[in-house]
């Protein structure tokens, strides 16, 4: 097969990045309009290509967090990036170095991972520099743009974007609990957890960070204990051969 071009990153980038600018967008407006400066909501989105740990620290810095609460928070949220890195990094040529290994280890997104992971061949240095860039442009650039035009729009359109990013977890997980009613359960769990912390009178005074940390956790715990993933077990040889013969 031939190797993977810089090209190819480039023009399978650029469906990710379109779709990161309407989502960063209203990211920007959304966090502006909570009385963030534009410049600092600009630098979380170039430094960090997350949607949900951004809107979920921005919410802790928000709500006067402290640096603990947002380190723990992130953790969580982002633990699926160890997995993620893991498993692409069996599909690296043998051309990435150590360097390339942290340079690429900054652009792994859902979205970056799925394509790059999809491909039948091994994965070079410049392909995935190809399909970072426009994605990482495109969601600095789409921040940048809503934060600043949050001081001009008017209040009807700010307060319908600053719903996208809610809307847009909708979207992400009411599919997937329609398709399995285990990750119903779980995300049921986690907002009960979550109207628990909100409404009760002693538990409300805990700050949202911890809250949120506290949900993630208990409810994939309770996934993992009641809904574990089993794995499937291959076939002894001698049924198969018996099977093909």
């Amino acid at each position: 097969m031939e190797k993977l071009t810089y090209k190819q990153g480039l023009k399978d980038g650029i469906p990710i990045a379109l779709g990161y600018f309407a989502v960063s967008f209203a990211f920007g407006v959304s966090v502006v309009s909570e009385g963030m400066e534009w410049y600092i909501a600009t630098v979380m989105s170039f430094t960090n290509l997350t949607s949900a740990g951004q809107f979920a620290g921005a919410t802790v810095i928000m709500a006067m967090g402290s640096v603990f609460e947002i380190l723990l928070t992130q953790l969580v949220i982002n633990s699926r990036y160890f997995l993620m890195s893991i498993s692409l990094s069996q599909k690296l040529d043998k051309d990435f170095t150590l360097l390339d290994r942290f340079l690429v280890s900054y652009g792994i997104t859902d979205e970056i991972f799925g394509v790059a992971i999809s491909k039948k061949q091994a994965v070079s240095k410049e392909y995935m520099y190809g399909l970072i860039l426009l994605p990482v442009v495109f969601w600095t650039l789409g921040t940048l743009s809503g934060a600043v035009a949050g001081n001009f729009l008017p209040e009807i359109i700010l307060n319908s974007l600053s719903i996208a990013l809610y809307a847009m977890f909708i979207a992400i997980v009411v599919p997937a609990g329609m398709h399995d009613k285990k990750v119903f359960i779980v995300v049921a769990i986690s907002i009960g957890l979550s109207c628990l912390f909100y409404f009760t009178p002693v538990l409300n005074t805990i700050s949202s960070g911890i809250a949120y940390i506290i949900c993630a956790l208990v409810a994939s715990v309770i996934g993992a204990i009641f809904f574990p993933i089993k794995e499937e077990k291959e076939e002894p040889v001698k049924e198969k051969e018996e099977q093909n013969g």
